[in-house]
């Protein structure tokens, strides 16, 4: 006698990607399970996002802050560029931009609202908020030429690193890196805003800091991306 046809209950995924957020069928919880292999800034890696919606609070924050950084500047530039009303109001700007950055992250993980946009998107923002701040200072005299190149290079090269070896693997957003873009938001916030030359010394060590993070996390974001594609070619 031919058993009956069980319903079908669907067929798990083959993909072992660790980072999916796409919710379980059926519910309005978000997969739960290990994190460890997110991007930085609250990104996930590739897979789990074909049921997530472009238009999700955590997309919306990201370009909020590609749309902050056009008005950032129109204030750090007005007049001479050490207004300090427009200065405060440059350092505002920058500041909510910058809060953006790990609200967007943290909202994307907890409601499974990673899109492939998001992963896109999120670095994008995070580098032309940090570049415009650098560059502006530079052009206006307040910050060395040389520090703004060294950050400069250092996270547009290691964007296209990423992106190079997004599709073997992704590489954790270590502890390293997350010191660094807060060293260098606060060292950025402390040289925008207009404070007594007597805050000049801590300035400078500030973001001093913020140079030797970046190379250092330059260098071993580097070398992970080596292992990580001396491994697949092994496999």
């Amino acid at each position: 006698m031919t058993e009956p046809v069980a319903p079908d209950q669907g067929v798990p995924s083959s993909s072992g990607e660790a980072n999916s957020r796409a919710p379980v069928s059926g519910g309005s919880r978000a997969v739960s399970g290990a994190r460890s292999t997110d991007l930085p800034h609250g990104n996930a890696g590739p897979g789990g996002t074909d049921d997530v919606p472009l238009l999700n609070i955590a997309n919306i924050l990201t370009v909020l802050r590609i749309a902050l950084v056009p008005v950032f500047l129109a204030a750090l530039f007005v007049g001479d560029g050490h207004d300090t009303t427009w200065r405060l109001t440059a350092t505002a700007v920058f500041a909510v931009a910058a809060i953006t950055d790990r609200i967007d992250g943290q909202v994307a993980r907890k409601y499974g609202l990673v899109t492939d946009f998001g992963k896109m998107a999120d670095p994008i923002a995070d580098k032309a908020l940090i570049g415009a701040a650098l560059v502006g200072l530079s052009m206006l005299g307040d910050l060395s030429w040389w520090v703004t190149v060294i950050i400069g290079v250092r996270e547009i090269g290691i964007t296209a690193v990423r992106f190079a070896v997004i599709r073997h693997g992704v590489i954790p957003a270590g502890r390293g890196g997350k010191v660094k873009t807060l060293v260098q938001t606060f060292a950025i916030g402390v040289y925008l805003c207009p404070l007594p030359s007597a805050v000049d010394p801590v300035a400078m060590a500030l973001m001093a800091l913020a140079v030797l993070l970046t190379v250092y996390t330059g260098i071993d974001y580097v070398v992970q991306a080596v292992r990580l594609r001396r491994g697949v070619s092994a496999s």
